[in-house]
């Protein structure tokens, strides 16, 4: 079992997440912890899987994605497993969350346009065998808090 992280991994994390491309000296710092306890406990977080790895944030609209949009999915219950591989598939996918409750699946679509929206929900989606129903709601802002 893991154990639980600490303060000084907590702010790590937290400084990491706001840059994740500040050095290790400039985590240091700003963590007010020595460098060397900024390497050992950087190395640690990896190790344990904390950090599984780094990317860049990216503007959806910067990239000609404009609309975003919630699809909330039914599928045949035995089927979820297959189904979010095919799921993942769809075009414009940013991010997939299996549910409980009313709705099967949860995900967030980016697409150009409406057009571009209504393909992969009229003639992707609904194309998968084990979905049985989705509602799909526009979103008219989205922000990331943590993580």
């Amino acid at each position: 079992m893991d154990e639980a992280l600490d303060e000084v991994d907590r702010r790590l994390v937290e400084l990491l997440v706001e840059d994740g491309r500040q050095s290790v000296n400039a985590l240091a710092k700003r963590a007010n912890v020595s460098r060397a306890t900024a390497y050992q406990r950087f190395a640690q977080l990896r190790a344990r899987g904390v950090i599984r790895g780094f990317s860049a944030r990216v503007d959806p609209t910067k990239l000609g994605l404009g609309l975003s949009a919630l699809l909330l999915i039914r599928v045949e219950q035995p089927r979820w497993r297959e189904v979010t591989s095919e799921l993942l598939a769809l075009p414009g996918v940013e991010w997939i969350g299996v549910t409980a409750g009313e709705f099967d699946f949860a995900l967030v679509v980016r697409a150009k346009d409406v057009d571009e929206l209504r393909d992969v929900v009229l003639e992707r989606l609904q194309t998968i065998v084990a979905v049985r129903s989705s509602e799909t709601v526009l979103l008219l802002e989205d922000h990331r808090v943590k993580f």
